[in-house]
């Protein structure tokens, strides 16, 4: 049986100012603080640039030898494959310390809505372990047409593990279906903001969403499957508008923790 492992998407947040961190906090601290409540923390960032390996470095020192990081890779893999020439060095370059220190959880290939399950992208993500197949990956699908058992066949084919999610149930989004394609496990928590997901001002809204302990219960069996069938897995909150994802990670695992198999 392996471990659970409870983290949040991102920690540098501006409306977690005073709902999560002390005002007083001054923000080269915010990771520090964080690692005293989560196991893990997801970095974001990466989707946009590649960080350097100094950035990472000063991660490490910030947290204590059981923390893990995931990082999410870089969009040049998953949303411009034009742009990997250039990014592929850089981004392996980057992630080095999380390696050599043996933080690196694992690598997050996130797909976006419109990479549907046909021929040419299962092969566009045979090229994507290509690239970074040295490291442990997941990959997390947003269209319904992966959540069949010919694709998760296919992942474990690759060695990828199966991102599980929970999201508001909506026409074409991904259910919170539970499988285990590799020795990692790994959910999403984005929230259920139905009103929101598609029709929002601003990014954020899509994940303001406090779970209930009732509807974060529905997960521990679910989670005690998965813990059961890998080495390790991950539970991380997206749901992170005014830190509630934060509040979320530290309820699950008060829950996880009562009855852990």
């Amino acid at each position: 049986m392996g471990l659970l492992r409870v983290g949040t998407a991102g920690y540098k947040y501006e409306d977690w100012v005073g709902q999560v961190y002390p005002k007083s906090l001054p923000e080269r601290d915010y990771l520090h603080y964080l690692a005293k409540f989560v196991d893990c923390v997801e970095i974001n960032a990466s989707f946009y640039t590649v960080l350097s390996p100094y950035t990472y470095k000063t991660m490490i020192r910030k947290t204590p030898q059981h923390f893990e990081f995931v990082v999410k890779a870089h969009k040049a893999f998953t949303h411009e494959p034009e742009q990997v020439e250039g990014v592929l060095p850089k981004f392996k370059e980057s992630i080095q310390p999380l390696v050599e220190s043996g933080r690196l959880g694992c690598i997050l290939i996130q797909f976006p809505q419109r990479f549907h399950n046909t021929p040419a992208n299962r092969d566009h993500l045979t090229q994507v372990v290509e690239w970074l197949g040295e490291f442990p990956l997941v990959a997390e699908f947003r269209h319904i047409s992966w959540a069949r058992d010919n694709s998760f066949d296919f992942l474990r084919e690759l060695g990828v593990g199966f991102v599980c999610v929970d999201e508001p149930k909506l026409p074409g989004l991904m259910p919170p279906v539970v499988v285990a394609t590799s020795p990692i496990g790994y959910v999403r928590f984005h929230g259920r903001n139905a009103e929101k997901w598609h029709h929002h001002e601003h990014a954020w809204e899509r994940y303001d969403y406090l779970y209930s302990e009732d509807e974060l219960r529905e997960w521990l069996p679910k989670l005690r499957q998965l813990v059961q069938q890998t080495e390790k897995t991950y539970a991380i909150f997206n749901n992170h508008w005014q830190g509630k994802g934060f509040f979320n990670a530290q309820m699950l695992r008060h829950l996880f923790s009562e009855n852990p198999v």
